[in-house]
């Protein structure tokens, strides 16, 4: 198995765990702390806009190569084996009979609210500077 073959079918499992964290947010027995975790995860994965912009050298791909694997990971930790199992078996059906991922309006929002909170703050602090 070569390099690509590697990074591929990690990038699917991270593809389908966040999927799974889609479908644990809605599971009846996933702990609280689990299910905010997930759900901020998923919104934030599923929305069609970056927290940082791709268009940024190097930085735009931080939130896609670290940060969101790395957020998805710690999530998964969170939910107790037979929902991690129950919500990946959903997580495959959903794979192989619709193929593409859901959008997030929500997730959009608050991206969008986060940059407007950091512009303003960023906005005061030089304003209290002049």
């Amino acid at each position: 198995m070569g390099m690509l073959d590697k990074l591929g079918a990690w990038a699917r499992r991270v593809k389908r765990d966040g999927l799974t964290l889609w479908f644990a947010g809605r599971h009846p027995r996933t702990p609280w702390h689990a299910k905010a975790l997930g759900l901020f995860v998923v919104a934030y994965a599923l929305s069609p806009i970056d927290l940082i912009p791709d268009f940024i050298p190097v930085l735009g791909y931080v939130d896609d190569v670290l940060l969101l694997p790395g957020l998805i990971w710690l999530a998964i930790r969170l939910l107790p084996a037979d929902v991690l199992a129950e919500c990946r078996v959903q997580a495959d059906d959903w794979m192989m009979t619709k193929g593409a991922k859901p959008r997030s309006r929500v997730g959009a929002f608050l991206v969008v609210c986060v940059w407007l909170a950091l512009t303003a703050g960023a906005w005061f602090w030089v304003r209290a500077r002049l």
